[in-house]
């Protein structure tokens, strides 16, 4: 995982492009769980967003950076915009509004599986005053794809967006997700890159992790308390080994990566339902979340999750503000 600093970015500035390179920012919207984030990664051709099919997932504006020799394409997949039952719901809501001023694209997500609905209507409405071209992505299209009311969905979707180029995709088996990155890039204007040629995301480390361990709980835990649940990377210890106690200045390569993470619910009752009986479920989540992250660090993780309660943490603001949100 590679953090984002200034350096790293003049670095990328200063390599030679062709001519006509482009580049920009492109905002990925539309209401929860449409299949965003799992667009962004088949964008990006790797993890950078948790996927989940519980509404909501996502909760922060996560960057995926795609370079190619004629363009850098860098995403915003922002949360689903909806109407807000809480404080947290409406700071997502504005995280959502911020990120659309000042992008060079709008791509503008609907499910044709569940049909455009008036949360699609009402996102519409604040894509047209979005002064920056519009694609309209018709997605999950595997799943109706041979249902006779695609065609009306489509139409529908074009009245909503009239100035977009409609694009039916898949997200999930990458039906047209290259046909929709060679229209973005066609859509971008002419600059150069944002960031270094090597970087997929300028997530922080500890903000990523977190996210993939809260995504293997929100994976067991479905519709008992997925709202209720953030997770805070507490600290991160790389543990190297020294293969040449010689060299002073060979820290050795890293063996052991211990994470220390807490998950907080809003209620002592909900402290149960994360442990599950016995343990279970705070334990096989963990373990799932280890195996992703040993994958990400190249080296052995231990994963320390440790339980707690901020209460009523998503009505609360200097909760919000503790938990990252």
């Amino acid at each position: 995982m590679t953090e984002l600093d200034l350096e790293a970015i003049l670095a990328g500035a200063d390599e030679d492009l062709p001519p006509g390179h482009r580049s920009g920012l492109v905002a990925l919207v539309g209401r929860p769980n449409v299949g965003k984030s799992t667009l962004l990664n088949a964008l990006v051709g790797e993890k950078v967003s948790i996927v989940s099919d519980v509404p909501g997932t996502t909760r922060n504006a996560i960057r995926g950076v795609v370079t190619r020799d004629d363009a850098q394409v860098v995403f915003v997949d922002t949360p689903g915009l909806a109407k807000p039952q809480s404080l947290l719901a409406r700071r997502l809501n504005d995280v959502v509004r911020d990120h659309l001023d000042g992008v060079d694209v709008v791509v503008f997500l609907v499910d044709v599986e569940a049909g455009i609905g008036r949360g699609d209507e009402f996102l519409a409405r604040v894509v047209r005053q979005v002064r920056a071209p519009v694609l309209a992505v018709a997605n999950k299209e595997d799943q109706v794809r041979r249902d006779p009311a695609l065609p009306p969905q489509l139409v529908r979707l074009a009245e909503l967006v009239p100035d977009a180029e409609i694009v039916p995709t898949s997200a999930l088996d990458g039906f047209n997700v290259d046909v929709l990155l060679e229209l973005i890039v066609a859509a971008l204007p002419e600059g150069p890159r944002i960031f270094p040629t090597d970087l997929v995301t300028d997530q922080p480390e500890r903000l990523f992790v977190a996210e993939v361990v809260r995504e293997k709980y929100l994976g067991r835990l479905r519709d008992e308390l997925p709202h209720s649940v953030a997770v805070v990377v507490e600290d991160i210890r790389e543990i190297p080994v020294d293969d040449d106690p010689d060299d002073p200045d060979d820290p050795g390569e890293i063996a052991l990566v211990e994470i220390d993470a807490s998950i907080y619910v809003e209620r002592d009752s909900q402290k149960g339902i994360v442990i599950g009986h016995r343990g279970a479920t705070l334990r096989d989540a963990g373990t799932e979340a280890r195996r992703e992250l040993q994958a990400l660090f190249g080296a052995k993780v231990h994963l320390d999750v440790r339980v707690k309660v901020a209460k009523e943490w998503q009505r609360d603001p200097k909760q919000l503000r503790r938990l990252g949100y």
